[in-house]
């Protein structure tokens, strides 16, 4: 069958039958004659018409470093940007190599702290014992290694090698001694970034813990309760006209000593041994990273505080040698001074219900004043204990019961305050600005220097706690007030004085060179001298051969005079209390003023305080 059709150019167009079939059929065509071509190989010239011109790859080109094998491209890069690099930093360098630069250097150390560096060695030179190799003292050996060990001395004292010599002669008072230790503590509690800060911290610890390891053996620091303890070794008792041998008649070298030095016990001396308990107590704190070290402390202050409560009585009655040389007159001021170390050192509050007890406080001498009152010495610790325990209220503010006696602390506080600042007649002044603490009597720095601690410490509390001033009846005085008396009673001491004298020997050119004090006074050639072979060297005219650096003589008299002269011990002779409270001013007002007060350490070991309510008032009755 076939059809025609119009052809368009003209001819007829013929349709076939088998044209007829479906697209399906005729695509399923088209795709076996797709495989039926690709199944046959075809040549270049094929493949050239159908593909067209095939590219030409080019190789890529590699590095071989050996370890990896990397595109050279990649690798000419890496190589050229490090070079680019070096380059660059060296001409950076170059430049500010050889550009001039102005060197800022650092400011000069001040006063107080050059004098501070100088104060510390004094307490190199009062060690007893066996003298470790840093001692750096070059005339001071070994000595006092038998101190302890003779008849008579209890049992549960092993021995009494080491601490310190109190001053000019080899006596070791424990109570003057425990004073001292407890003020350094103190001083490193609230000044160890300014410790820091001169590269005097790990010194002044040293100093500290000398003096503690050796309180530790005054007792049975491993029981629970005890019942004597060694208030003093040596001895230095030359009335009546004595010529035994002893600390104060001979005057020999600490270790060329080979008389007799008793040690004298007490089993009713509170005073000692609460004073003694705040040593330990706050040298607990300064040891807080040594745990093990710092808990044997806390034991021993323990124990002493608690023998101290339980055994009532003054460690220097009548007719005793302590009542000559360093007499106390009462033990209630250490009860309350005691008790507040003792609350800081553990955080239990039944010491701080001791040390802010009306009727303790009352007989400390709290609520009245008298001619030394706010006068803080190695005797009187009540002005210490009032600025510490408005430390307390300031910080933590433990609100009833305490507020009231730590509100009346504080306001004693500020009034004993004011009495430093020369406004106000409570003390006089010598013409060259000292002020009298001890009314005249000799042996006046002793005092100065702590008032002036007391003073920076209380200024710096109340600039921590925002507060610009305190007021003195109605006038109101800034904090620089108190630092302003601080520095000058402390510039006085160290030379701004009418004798132009440095009373701190070793800084300026013009200080004492007959000071008291029996090592420095004899020269180091090998030569023992017997006890009355000594004597030459203390009374001649000469200056001492050794130096005995930071020692703060006694200081000059109400008329701004002294005498440099060894046998005069009121002005020339140095003293452990002395020098610590001299060293606890320095830091003080020492480098950076915007370096305060550390206000968390010394609350390390209190819990968090949360006042307790006040007991509701009485029922009502009609």
């Amino acid at each position: 069958m076939s059809m025609y059709g119009r052809d368009p150019w003209g001819g007829p167009l013929e349709i076939h039958g088998t044209d007829s079939a479906t697209d399906d059929d005729r695509s399923r065509n088209l795709q076996d004659l797709d495989r039926a071509a690709l199944s046959r190989q075809l040549d270049e010239t094929q493949q050239s018409w159908l593909l067209g011109p095939t590219e030409t790859k080019k190789k890529k080109k590699y590095v071989d470093l050996g370890c990896i094998i990397v595109s050279r491209k990649i690798f000419v890069w890496t190589v050229g940007t490090i070079a680019v690099a070096a380059f660059l930093a060296g001409f950076i360098t170059l430049i500010v190599k050889t550009v001039p630069r102005h060197h800022h250097k650092a400011p000069p150390p001040d006063n107080y702290t050059l004098a501070l560096h100088k104060a510390l060695m004094f307490f190199n030179a009062q060690r007893s014992g066996k003298l470790p190799k840093h001692n750096n003292v070059s005339w001071r050996g070994n000595s006092g290694l038998q101190d302890g060990k003779g008849p008579g001395v209890s049992a549960a004292i092993k021995d009494l090698v080491g601490g310190y010599y109190d001053a000019g002669d080899a006596i070791k008072f424990h109570f003057p001694k425990s004073f001292a230790l407890t003020m350094l503590s103190w001083s490193v509690i609230e000044y160890s970034a300014k410790y820091e800060a001169a590269g005097e911290l790990a010194h002044v610890k040293d100093i500290i813990k000398w003096g503690t390891d050796y309180l530790l053996k005054t007792f049975n620091s491993t029981a629970d309760t005890i019942d004597t303890l060694a208030a003093q070794v040596g001895s230095g008792d030359t009335s009546g006209g004595s010529t035994t041998p002893n600390d104060h008649y001979c005057w020999t070298r600490p270790e060329d000593i080979d008389y007799p030095r008793p040690v004298t016990e007490c089993s009713s001396c509170s005073d000692l041994a609460a004073e003694m308990a705040a040593a330990l107590a706050s040298a607990s704190i300064v040891f807080k990273d040594n745990k093990v070290y710092s808990q044997k402390l806390v034991h021993g202050a323990t124990t002493l505080y608690k023998f101290s409560r339980d055994r009532r009585g003054r460690y220097s009655p009548r007719g005793t040698e302590a009542s000559t040389f360093y007499n106390s007159t009462s033990y209630w001021d250490e009860f309350v001074w005691g008790g507040a170390w003792m609350y800081f050192a553990t955080g239990n509050s039944s010491y701080l219900n001791l040390a802010t007890k009306p009727g303790i406080a009352k007989h400390a001498g709290a609520f009245w004043g008298g001619p030394d009152y706010g006068v803080m010495s190695w005797d009187n610790k009540l002005p210490g204990a009032q600025v510490l325990l408005s430390r307390l209220r300031l910080f933590l503010s433990p609100g009833y019961p305490y507020e009231e006696i730590l509100s009346t602390f504080h306001n004693q506080t500020k009034i004993f305050m004011c009495s430093f600042l020369p406004v106000f007649s409570s003390f006089n002044r010598t013409r060259g600005g000292l002020i009298q603490l001890n009314h005249g009597r000799p042996q006046p720095l002793q005092y100065v220097v702590n008032a002036a601690f007391l003073a920076t410490l209380f200024s710096d509390y109340l600039e921590a706690a925002d507060a610009p001033g305190w007021y003195c009846g109605p006038n109101f005085f800034s904090v620089d007030t108190l630092r302003d008396f601080a520095r000058t009673q402390i510039n006085y001491i160290l030379g701004k004085n009418p004798r132009k004298m440095s009373y701190v020997v070793g800084f300026g050119n013009h200080y004492p060179k007959h000071v008291h004090h029996r090592g420095a006074s004899i020269p180091k050639n090998h030569i023992k001298y017997s006890c009355k072979g000594g004597w030459k060297w203390r009374d001649t005219s000469k200056a001492n051969p050794n130096t005995i650096v930071g020692a703060m003589a006694a200081g000059p008299d109400k008329f701004d005079g002294f005498h440099d002269v060894r046998k005069n011990y009121n002005y020339t002779e140095p003293t452990l209390a002395g020098n610590a409270g001299l060293v606890a001013a320095l830091v003080a007002l020492s480098g950076d003023k915007n370096i305060g007060i550390d206000k968390n350490t010394i609350f390390s070991a209190v819990p968090p305080m949360f006042p307790t309510a006040p007991p509701p008032p009485a029922p009502w009755k009609p």
